[in-house]
């Protein structure tokens, strides 16, 4: 209509994100494969933390997230007042965008990285600009020789959604020295707590020896709290203000806050889940590629397979769907002939490996 409100030029060129289906028409018990879901759900004592806070409910949560900061700041050794809390690490990453970039500017990112970082560029006015990968792997070189003085932002997700993979300490720290100071480096570590590797640091360390390096991290993936929207920011006290500033006042709920302070006191919890991962990752890995299928090295809790022209990766979705399995297509990530798999409990594993194999063989 003519006389309509307009959006401002180039949001309706956003294309939404769409997070992985959860269910299947007629499937009473549906396998989900598809959202990077921590297999064994959440502690027993987060579910009684969050049914405790459900009495207060009339009460607005403390906007500072105090207590929860708190806890971040001794189970992780770091200084609260540097600690942000947010509705998701996303919630977090769309307020550093705004705060940090607007029309004129590039944000930089990697080719097959997470698809909130181009949109939440195009959503402040910012230009995405997306570099080319090496193996599926954040390529430092690639970005660096693509930052330019209207370069604001460079985002790299640490390992990497959707491929799995990961940069080294070393590799992180090269990336860093070659960025100009104007320019802020988010390292969005979401799979941190699955990585097992001697050369692997989340970001911390950056954060304390630069001033341009923000971490962000998030409860969905290993907490298994994905459903509650719980994340945080690390980073010099100087970041912290401006996101303090442009963040909602009340963005992150008492009873997920609650819920985050049990999730890091039950250690148990985390080890079972971070075992249970070491265990059925590789695994699943191996099943897979006994299949004939080529996989990406993973280091998180999912693995990205890639399939045959011949027996297509839109076909192998479609086939495991009509069994009840969900999992995850990738196309808009640039990766069309591969599914991203979630690790699931061992009964899912192995119906998923079944699966595959009847597609493959055609049944």
């Amino acid at each position: 209509m003519a006389n309509a409100p307009v959006p401002r030029a180039g949001i309706l060129d956003i294309q939404p994100y769409i997070g992985g289906e959860q269910t299947v028409p007629g499937v009473a018990r549906v396998i989900r494969l598809a959202s990077n879901e921590s297999a064994l759900g959440p502690s027993p004592k987060v579910i009684a933390a969050y049914k405790a806070a459900a009495a207060e409910m009339h009460r607005y949560p403390d906007g500072a997230a105090t207590e929860f900061r708190a806890a971040l700041g001794r189970h992780h050794g770091l200084d609260p007042a540097r600690i942000v809390a947010g509705a998701g690490s996303d919630d977090l990453i769309n307020v550093l965008i705004r705060a940090y970039s607007g029309p004129g500017d590039e944000v930089l990112y990697s080719a097959h990285g997470f698809l909130m970082y181009p949109i939440g560029a195009r959503s402040a006015g910012a230009a995405p600009v997306a570099a080319p990968e090496t193996n599926y792997t954040f390529d430092v070189d690639a970005v660096l020789n693509r930052v330019k003085p209207r370069t604001k932002l460079v985002f790299i997700a640490n390992p990497n959604n959707p491929t799995g993979t990961y940069l080294p300490r070393g590799e992180m720290k090269r990336l860093q020295a070659g960025l100009p100071p104007h320019v802020l480096l988010v390292i969005d570590a979401a799979y941190s707590e699955f990585v097992q590797r001697n050369d692997y640091d989340p970001g911390t360390e950056l954060v304390d020896q630069c001033e341009n390096v923000v971490m962000a991290r998030t409860f969905s993936k290993i907490y298994a709290m994905g459903g509650m929207r719980l994340g945080w920011t690390y980073s010099t006290a100087a970041v912290a203000d401006v996101i303090n500033r442009v963040r909602q006042p009340f963005n992150v709920n008492a009873p997920a806050q609650a819920a985050g302070i049990a999730a890091l006191e039950d250690m148990a919890a985390f080890d079972r889940a971070r075992t249970h991962n070491d265990i059925w990752r590789p695994c699943l890995e191996r099943e897979l590629k006994a299949l004939g299928l080529e996989l990406t090295p993973s280091v998180a809790n999912f693995v990205l397979a890639r399939f045959p022209p011949e027996r297509p990766a839109r076909a192998a979705f479609e086939s495991l769907k009509s069994r009840g399995i969900l999992t995850r297509r990738v196309a808009a990530y640039g990766l069309p002939e591969h599914l991203r798999i979630t690790v699931g409990l061992e009964d899912e594993n192995r119906a998923v490996v079944d699966a595959v194999k009847a597609f493959l063989d055609g049944r």
